[in-house]
């Protein structure tokens, strides 16, 4: 056993206010069962709540990583500083509050038309063939994090379970569908009525290019998880369908799926909503793209661009 002072590296929570305080491990012990050991002493300061550092440095240390290796010869009485991050909650419980917004204001603003625009509304082929679109496209991301994604972090501060969901339940919820169900897109509209968007085989065409797009993406999911053994956080350069030529694939197939939807309407809130959604994909494709390529050097596949082929 050896034994390490852990100082705090802030204003420590009113739960361990005894810190500093002095743990015992093993020799052979990661970061995590530093964690652990710290939670013993301060049941309410569990684990996923505490960033552990070096003294004097910010970066977090992984728990994986063996602390006589981030301690050297300074295992015996080193020193590790611990920082509270608040109350956190689980990638998949956010995930899935995320989705279940739009799966509820959809079809209260479909089906009660009159509640929200003081009418009622007979409802456009284009209309319902969103209305299908918007559906499966969230059950199917409900199903995908229930039984497909395995996530690298466990959880999150807790206070981004509500921004993360204002994007869904707001700009792809509220929004889209106050603006995509109200009269100007009717049956009886103007707007529809005897335009390409009352057409039957443009919008069948725009139905396979949307149910093309989600299954791709789906295809792409399924792929990350074989490469991540379940309770790990392994990663493995991916390889086949969609990463022959860009690193998240996922990313670019999602985006195609919400292009088809905001040429189909011609909406301002698809539009909004889509742009928002494919900057900030290309934001994080870019990331991914160059933490593979750190990580696995001369051996990540050369000319793979982040996420669209030939341009990103």
């Amino acid at each position: 056993m050896v034994s390490l002072t852990i100082t705090s590296a802030a204003k420590p929570p009113s739960f361990a206010r005894a810190l500093p305080l002095t743990v015992d491990v093993p020799q052979d012990a990661t970061v995590a069962t530093v964690k652990r050991a710290i939670a013993a002493k301060f049941p309410k300061f569990y684990p996923a709540r505490q960033k552990l550092s070096l003294k004097d440095e910010k970066k977090a240390l992984d728990d994986d990583a063996k602390v006589a290796d981030v301690l050297g010869e300074k295992l015996e009485g080193g020193e590790l500083q611990v920082k509270d991050l608040g109350p956190q909650v689980g990638w998949r419980t956010v995930f899935l509050v995320e989705y279940f917004g739009p799966l509820v204001i959809h079809p209260l603003i479909y089906h009660f038309p009159t509640l929200w625009y003081g009418r009622a509304v007979h409802h456009s082929l284009l209309q319902k063939y969103v209305y299908t679109f918007v559906l499966l496209h969230f059950i199917k991301r409900e199903l995908e994090t229930l039984f497909v994604h395995r996530f690298s972090h466990g959880t999150m501060p807790l206070r981004n379970i509500f921004k993360n969901s204002a994007h869904y339940h707001v700009f792809s919820g509220l929004f889209l569908a106050y603006d995509i169900y109200r009269p100007i897109f009717s049956a009886t509209s103007p707007y529809i009525k005897g335009s390409f968007r009352e057409n039957e085989t443009f919008l069948n065409v725009c139905a396979a290019i949307w149910a093309f797009a989600e299954l791709s993406n789906l295809h792409t999911h399924l792929t990350l998880r074989s490469l991540r053994p379940n309770g790990t956080r392994k990663r493995a350069i991916p390889y086949g369908y969609g990463f022959s030529l860009i690193s998240c694939p996922n990313y670019f197939f999602e985006g195609l799926g919400w292009i088809v939807v905001t040429v189909m309407t011609g909406s301002i809130a698809a539009l909004v909503f889509t742009a928002f959604s494919v900057v900030q994909m290309a934001l994080w494709a870019i990331k991914k793209h160059g933490a593979y390529k750190k990580e696995f050097g001369k051996n990540y596949p050369r000319g793979r661009y982040a996420m669209v082929p030939f341009v990103l």
